[in-house]
């Protein structure tokens, strides 16, 4: 009932946003949406938890002008607002002013209020600056509520505004406010803006599916998956973090107070406030996670650039889908960076492995990794295969999982998963050529659930399989010049059945001899009813 539920308020809301956005691009009108529906979470759950401080004192009813009960409270009892917005920060981490709640905003839309947008500003404003005890400063940066796109005037900017309130308050009116309804209708729409984003939506979307395997074997233990999940967590990281849907997948395996903290980069800005304003809907208070704004392959972030080793971040779990085959500019000092003098600087090219060593450098000594990349990390040359030769030498790779082509909205091409650990218990590697297992579907391919299942399952018990999965010994990966391209290893190819030439003429023969059997006795009933025979 809960699932229905989602998909029901998911595809309700995308159905107002396909109707409402007209011309506007779907990323511009994706950001309208999602902040919203934002607002709207940060104030059912802001006014449950009023309701359940102020008990009695809690007004029942909106008064005469629609406004939110909380409104009269404030304004009946102004000597207690200080005392109980110190409650509220202690207990939900943020305080809403009355006027900028959803319940007032959504009033005002319904009577078309011309100071709406004036309102809508405040309440950002105020959300960014005085809500939390954190600072989101920019949440709301890139969501412009004067954009001609709503309209050439204030007049018709604050109509536009009013209608599309309107209609999303109504849209969801009937739905539950839950958290898990309301973070995965959040997530279903961030896919289905995604779907209409083509390319871009690589930028800051990993399809649920995918994300699934990768948090479900991060939190398996590292040594003996087989033995079942981790009972903490306490770091979890993804350096191009994106909305933020791996990291919410690694929570929700982990359960609420399973992980410590999660930390997250994002270098695209918008992205960035998308993964922020994720992470509070679905419920992880403002203490429980830091992403930060900044370039991952530069390293700009304090945090992580720490030069002392004794005060060197190290997480238990690090997952990632960073841009496939970026071109980027490494500088000549990049050879001496931390992260990278070890194993020698990625090509300009591509990018692909400097992502992974740079989230590989953070992994901690119990740790696990999980990474989407393109196939061509596990067959290139030059300084690629130098960084590939002295990972597998080091007995760091793991596992190696091939999926089908055409998951991602963004690109078509087929994707790997590599699995890195720093300590491995196993000296061999796991081949899983996962890439004939999937449902075709019109514009992706999908992964079923027990397809995910295979995947994780093979993972976690390090099973062999015909044609599906091998663990290869160090000496046959180094007699391949450590290629690690899967189909050496695992072939989906089925050999060629043997025919017996013999056993066929003679099966031929005796079909033959049959037809003449049969066409005998036939000639036989045609002679009997005085009709000419059939010739043999």
């Amino acid at each position: 009932m809960k699932e229905t539920n989602q998909q029901q308020l998911g595809k309700t809301l995308w159905a107002i946003a396909d109707q409402l956005r007209g011309a506007m691009n779907a990323d511009d009108f994706r950001d309208y949406m999602l902040s919203f529906l934002f607002l709207r979470y940060l104030s059912d759950n802001y006014e449950a938890a009023a309701k359940k401080e102020l008990g009695r004192d809690y007004p029942v009813l909106e008064d005469d002008e629609g406004h939110a009960p909380l409104s009269d409270w404030y304004a009946n009892e102004p000597s207690d607002m200080e005392e109980f917005e110190k409650q509220m920060r202690r207990k939900v981490h943020y305080v809403i002013e009355p006027a900028h709640l959803w319940s007032n905003i959504a009033e005002m839309a319904r009577l078309q209020s011309g100071d709406l947008l004036h309102t809508l500003e405040a309440g950002f404003k105020y959300i960014e600056e005085k809500s939390f005890n954190s600072s989101f400063q920019g949440l709301f940066s890139e969501i412009n509520l004067n954009s001609e796109k709503l309209g050439r005037t204030y007049a018709e900017r604050n109509a536009k505004l009013c209608t599309i309130i309107q209609k999303i308050a109504e849209g969801i009116a009937g739905f539950s406010t839950d958290i898990d309804v309301l973070g995965d209708a959040y997530e279903y729409l961030i896919g289905q803006f995604a779907a209409g984003s083509g390319k871009k939506a690589g930028e800051f979307y990993t399809p649920q599916q995918i994300s699934s395997i990768l948090s479900e074997i991060v939190v398996l233990d590292s040594q003996e998956p087989k033995t079942g999940k981790k009972k903490r967590l306490d770091k979890v990281l993804d350096f191009a973090c994106g909305s933020g849907s791996l990291l919410l997948n690694v929570r929700k395996q982990m359960g609420t107070n399973g992980i410590g903290k999660i930390y997250g980069q994002e270098k695209n800005i918008t992205t960035y406030n998308l993964a922020r304003m994720n992470m509070l809907l679905h419920g992880v208070k403002d203490t429980e996670f830091e992403i930060h704004h900044g370039d991952t392959l530069l390293n700009e972030w304090d945090i992580l650039n720490e030069m002392n080793p004794a005060k060197k971040q190290e997480f238990d779990a690090i997952v990632a889908n960073p841009p496939f085959s970026y071109r980027w500019e490494p500088k000549e000092e990049m050879g001496q960076d931390f992260r990278f003098k070890t194993y020698g600087v990625a090509p300009k090219s591509a990018a692909d492995f400097a992502f992974l060593l740079h989230g590989f450098h953070f992994l901690g000594k119990e740790g696990v990794m999980a990474i989407i990349l393109p196939h061509g990390v596990l067959f290139r040359g030059g300084v690629e295969e130098r960084i590939r030769t002295k990972l597998l030498k080091d007995d760091n790779i793991d596992t190696v999982i091939g999926l089908p082509a055409n998951l991602f909205f963004s690109t078509g091409i087929p994707v790997c998963i590599l699995v890195l650990k720093k300590c491995k218990k196993y000296e061999d590697v796991l081949f899983i050529n996962a890439a004939d297992y999937f449902e075709k579907g019109k514009r992706q391919n999908n992964l079923r659930p027990d397809d995910i299942a295979k995947i994780v399952d093979t993972y976690r018990e390090r099973k062999e399989e015909d044609r599906y999965s091998r663990r290869v010994s160090m000496e046959e990966i180094a007699r391949n010049d450590y290629n690690l391209n899967i189909s050496r290893y695992v072939s989906t190819a089925k050999d060629d059945v043997e025919i017996d030439l013999g056993k066929v003429n003679a099966d031929l023969v005796e079909i033959e001899r049959k037809a003449k059997e049969a066409l005998g006795r036939h000639n036989g009933f045609l002679r009997e009813l005085g009709v000419g025979e059939l010739p043999g």
